[in-house]
């Protein structure tokens, strides 16, 4: 596993060892990127359910402002940290061990982000619920994207966003919504 393009190229990553983490496939991360390569300058991103950080940290070396790396494992945290001074792009990088729930319930009205990862364990079938749970949360801007990955063919669906894409990657599917503009207040 490693960064693809950007400042940090070519930098490897580690990834938590045993089935507990499920890093994103490097065909589904080329797809994901190449989808939103003109829209990560500048932004501020949210990377849910982290894992090894790949997904926050690449959108870093491509130029986003700034990501935080949320994850409930003390030793998934542990090697995002450590990604991230690998890479150099640790000190525009916030890391936390907190469970998905609990990170959103403690930041409702104050972080928003345009971009946000969400890759949690297939078992869970937690992403409708955090979909939702951001939503009233409102911590993704107007125009903001959430990308979702799954094994469930069905997309995600949630009031206030647009699909704008759901496509399959051998036996992942990827759904990426749009919030809406005017679908709730973005007054910071």
């Amino acid at each position: 596993m490693r960064i693809i393009t950007g400042c940090a190229r070519g930098a490897k990553l580690e990834t938590l060892e045993g089935l507990d983490t499920r890093p994103t496939a490097e065909r589904v991360k080329e797809a994901i990127f190449s989808m939103i390569q003109f829209e990560l300058e500048g932004r501020a991103v949210l990377d849910l359910f982290a894992g090894s950080g790949q997904m926050g940290l690449e959108a870093l070396s491509r130029g986003a402002e700034k990501a935080t790396f949320v994850d409930s494992n003390p030793e998934a945290v542990k090697i995002v940290k450590q990604n991230a001074k690998h890479t150099g792009l640790f000190e525009r990088s916030v890391v936390l061990n907190s469970d998905f729930r609990s990170y959103i319930r403690g930041n409702k009205g104050k972080a928003k982000y345009d971009i946000i990862f969400l890759d949690p364990p297939y078992e869970m079938k937690v992403l409708a619920e955090t979909v939702q749970k951001l939503t009233e949360a409102d911590m993704v801007r107007e125009n903001g994207i959430i990308i979702c990955e799954s094994d469930d063919s069905a997309p995600i669906e949630c009031e206030g966003y647009a699909l704008r894409r759901h496509a399959r990657y051998g036996r992942i599917y990827i759904t990426v919504l749009e919030k809406k503009s005017g679908a709730a207040d973005d007054a910071e």
